[in-house]
């Protein structure tokens, strides 16, 4: 999986497309990711107890990672991801500017 936990991504398709959100956690074993304001689905939730009421509460659902496109922070445009190699290690940079993201 090339995006990660943190990152800045645009929904390509789906019914949030176009909209733009944070990574707040990844599942690279399902290949899906939880992305903050996308996939918002209404959960009712049953009282505890007799004193408590009942509540509907909005919940994000995973999305699959096919759906988004990472946004490069140097560039601001929706890219693919490359990797880079160097002598120590290697960085993720993005197809569009070229520089490391």
């Amino acid at each position: 999986m090339r995006i990660k936990k943190g990152d800045t991504i645009l929904i390509i398709s789906g019914k949030d497309k176009g909209k733009k959100g944070k990574i707040l956690q990844a599942f690279p074993r399902l290949n899906k990711i939880l992305v903050e304001g996308v996939n918002v689905v209404k959960k009712h939730r049953r009282a505890k107890n007799e004193r408590e009421k009942g509540q509907v509460i909005e919940v994000f659902k995973p999305i699959s990672v096919s759906n988004a496109k990472l946004v490069c922070p140097k560039c601001g445009k929706a890219t693919r991801v490359g990797y880079r190699p160097t002598e120590k290690n290697k960085y993720r940079m993005c197809k569009k500017c070229g520089q490391e993201v």
